[in-house]
């Protein structure tokens, strides 16, 4: 699965992205929708320029939440005219980027937010394609710090302001009001969360009838389905069939509606991997130390959510034999722990160490701290 004598070649920590595997899960994504569904790909799940090309190759839009990330989408292969652009605080320059290159819509947050694009746009003299994030107040069963759907969230426009917002575009001549933007967490798996928020759509959607607000063409429900952190290997590609159906099902879509999601994690998640070599092994009175030369530069996850990533020793022979570390990196930080009493092979210095479902904020969320190097970043064909 991993070319283990071409990784001994390449100076580590990096990552490396099975493309073979993304091409999959592009392909059960394309074959468990229908139409009148559309995927904008989450930018900010991965920004690995060959893995946004081939993304956009498979025809799917770009979902991004900053100017930078437009930039990588168009320069990625992305039509402008696919690319919605999200975020609680888009700043002048980003907006006005948005407009000149004519992207599909922006996903507006706040009323503030939509007079200072309706005052960019008149500048301008352009009109700017707007949907409403509408804050559903749906909880999902996931990490805290990855919740977005509630009302003590920053996120979204309360609900009782939906008609208010709505009919201030109706004065507003270079606005044009398109649809409503609903996310509520990420790396959720239970459908039943996915559920709920078609339930409140539906009921935000009849209010809208009762108040005579029929114009509603675009509704986007945003992404959050996770992937097997767990067993990466039996559950290499999300349940997408699912997933899907739920919405299929448990929408009431009105005549001409369209409906876009905003995955990022479940299309990436799985083909990603970070590879790192051991240093040392350090064991005291109570513990064995797999110190790594990954950190938590390069994968933060574990430090930031407690999230697990299951790691092999692909330099160690096939046996049943197991000791138990914590695996750590070099960071001058006691959160630097990748896990903790951790069954492996019996690992040595010079072993390499590859860590698994890494393909989502695994490289993007990478930094320098320390005066470190940034992470390499490969494929599967680059290799």
């Amino acid at each position: 699965m991993f070319p283990i004598e071409k990784f001994q070649e390449i100076r580590t920590p990096f990552y490396y992205y099975d493309m073979q595997l993304l091409d999959a899960t592009l392909q059960q994504i394309r074959s468990s929708m229908t139409a009148g569904m559309h995927l904008h790909y989450a930018v900010k799940a991965c920004a690995q320029p060959a893995v946004l090309a081939r993304i956009a190759g498979a025809g799917f839009g770009a979902d991004c939440v900053s100017g930078g990330e437009i930039q990588a989408a168009l320069n990625a292969g992305f039509p402008a005219d696919s690319i919605v652009f999200a975020g609680v605080g888009k700043s002048d320059w980003e907006i006005e980027m948005a407009l000149n290159a004519g992207i599909c819509c922006f996903n507006v947050e706040s009323i503030p937010e939509l007079e200072v694009i309706s005052g960019i746009a008149a500048r301008m003299d352009m009109k700017a394609r707007v949907a409403f994030r509408i804050n559903p107040n749906v909880g999902a069963h996931t990490h805290a710090n990855i919740t977005t759907g509630l009302a003590e969230n920053k996120f979204g426009i309360d609900m009782q302001d939906m008609e208010t917002v709505i009919n201030m575009t109706r004065g507003m001549r270079n606005i044009r009001f398109t649809g409503l933007h609903f996310h509520i967490g990420s790396q959720i798996l239970e459908m039943d969360d996915f559920a709920a928020l078609c339930v409140r759509i539906n009921e935000l959607q009849d209010r809208l009838e009762t108040a005579g607000i029929k114009d509603v063409t675009y509704i986007n429900v945003g992404g959050g389905l996770g992937i097997d952190y767990q067993d990466p290997d039996h559950h290499p590609i999300p349940d997408f069939a699912s997933y899907f159906d739920t919405y299929r099902h448990g929408l009431k879509l009105r005549a001409g509606q369209h409906l876009h999601f905003e995955l990022g994690r479940a299309v990436v998640g799985q083909c990603g991997s970070l590879v790192s070599r051991v240093l040392y092994i350090k064991s005291n009175a109570i513990k064995n130390f797999c110190i790594v030369d990954a950190g938590m530069t390069d994968l933060i996850r574990p430090a930031l959510y407690d999230a697990y990533h299951q790691i092999d020793n692909i330099s160690a022979p096939a046996t049943d034999e197991t000791m138990v570390y914590d695996v750590v990196g070099p960071i001058c930080e006691s959160s630097d722990v990748f896990v903790k009493d951790y069954h492996m092979p019996p690992t040595h210095r010079g072993d390499m160490l590859v860590f698994r479902s890494a393909g989502a904020y695994g490289e993007i969320m990478s930094s320098r701290y320390n005066c470190r190097q940034l992470p390499g970043s490969y494929t599967s064909e680059d290799i």
